[in-house]
């Protein structure tokens, strides 16, 4: 199970790390890329199975932090979503919802690391 546990939270940095460095390359020109679509799926997936068996192991969770964590992880996923299917119709990604994107994401891994 730690085995599991360890690969999940892999792909769960992993795909962090995917949404905030797409959004750190594209931001002079603010955009929703793939990747960041991709990761934003992957980082909400990954965030709900690492809790799920975080409780199946001990239950002894921050319910508060994680309650945090998964709304501000469902904003980004629903602005990578708006944001993706806007490049996809070939309009253009205002500003704010392509730096809500990765500016989010970047306060919940400062949410993650620092709230104890």
């Amino acid at each position: 199970m730690d085995v599991l546990t360890h690969i999940i939270v892999f792909l769960h940095i992993l795909s962090v790390a995917t949404v905030v460095g797409g959004w750190i390359a594209h931001f002079k020109s603010p955009t929703v890329t793939s990747y960041q679509y991709i990761g934003a799926w992957g980082a909400f997936i990954t965030g709900l199975l690492i809790v799920g068996l975080r409780e199946m192991a001990d239950g002894d969770l921050n319910h508060i932090k994680i309650g945090v964590k998964a709304v501000i992880a469902l904003i980004v996923l629903v602005a990578a979503v708006i944001g993706r299917s806007k490049v996809k119709k070939g309009e253009e990604v205002s500003t704010g919802l392509a730096h809500a994107v990765g500016g989010m994401a970047l306060i919940n891994m400062a949410i993650a690391s620092i709230w104890v």
